[in-house]
């Protein structure tokens, strides 16, 4: 991949989002937890816009990697109650507009981290720094995480 490439900003997949929605266990064989969203910015892994505050919002936990191994971290997420359109773009969804800064770290096609590739990096830098990883040899995707509370937001592919 060429540092111009476009970059391709993932929520979580709309199966998934419509499992969960529908009682199907999460990544820790629980329900959803079904919530009035109490925060000012709870971003939604699917939409990946915030639900707005006061409506119903999912609580569940996810791992977004195809089977359990020792680099498949999984944590809470948010996901809007109603239905909502998955996210197609190529540039910063809302989700990542609630913090300063982020957990970037490239993860190879087996879908372990590439060591040497996890850097917490400033909101402004996040597109140029997963376009650089996505051009290294080795990297397959590249996974945003919160550098607050370490809660997956977004892949980015190219």
């Amino acid at each position: 991949m060429s540092l111009k490439s476009a970059l391709i900003f993932q929520g979580l997949p709309t199966l998934t989002a419509h499992a969960l929605r529908l009682g199907m266990p999460d990544a820790n064989g629980q329900p959803a937890e079904y919530v009035l969203n109490p925060y000012d910015a709870a971003p939604c892994r699917h939409c990946l816009n915030h639900v707005p505050k006061g409506q119903g919002m999912l609580i569940c936990g996810h791992r977004p990697f195809s089977a359990p191994q020792p680099y498949a971290e999984t944590g809470p997420i948010f996901l809007c109650a109603a239905d909502c359109a998955p996210y197609r773009g190529e540039s910063l969804p809302e989700v990542l507009t609630s913090s300063p800064d982020y957990l970037v770290k490239g993860y190879g096609a087996d879908e372990r981290i590439v060591y040497g590739t996890g850097r917490v990096t400033p909101r402004g830098e996040i597109e140029s720094y997963c376009a650089e990883l996505l051009a290294r040899d080795g990297i397959a995707f590249v996974d945003i995480r919160s550098a607050r509370n370490n809660c997956w937001q977004v892949r980015v592919t190219g």
